[in-house]
């Protein structure tokens, strides 16, 4: 599966915006969250009872057309360790208007971040 170059910039940079994506499939808190965390649980870098499925926040950030109705998604999900710090996973998933599942979805759990945080305007 190839990932564009949009998709990269945008998730690189943080400049995915809203208008954008306005008129593609929201899939959060469905598809892209179920399939990321059956990944990390298999892969055994989380379990059911460590995580607060309450806390969990699923945000779209980039969504580019490939097809007539084929959308190429990309979520940040981050799970709320119960103890310890959160887990955050990418996934890169295609979906269209009418299902969020067309195709695999491929996850990539963020092991560290770089950096300083973007301050909010005063």
């Amino acid at each position: 599966m190839r990932i564009h170059v949009p998709i990269l910039v945008c998730v690189a940079f943080g400049i995915c915006t809203d208008a954008a994506q306005a008129k593609t499939p929201d899939c959060s808190g469905r598809w892209p969250t179920n399939m990321a965390f059956v990944e990390v649980k298999n892969a055994g870098v989380a379990k059911n009872e460590e995580i607060d499925f309450r806390l969990t926040k699923t945000v779209r950030l980039t969504s580019e057309r490939i097809g007539k109705d084929l959308f190429r998604q990309v979520y940040l999900v981050t799970f709320i360790r119960k103890e310890g710090p959160p887990l955050q996973v990418l996934t890169i998933s295609d979906a269209s208007s009418d299902e969020c599942s067309m195709g695999s979805v491929r996850v990539f759990v963020v092991s560290q971040e770089l950096g300083s945080q973007p301050q909010a305007p005063h």
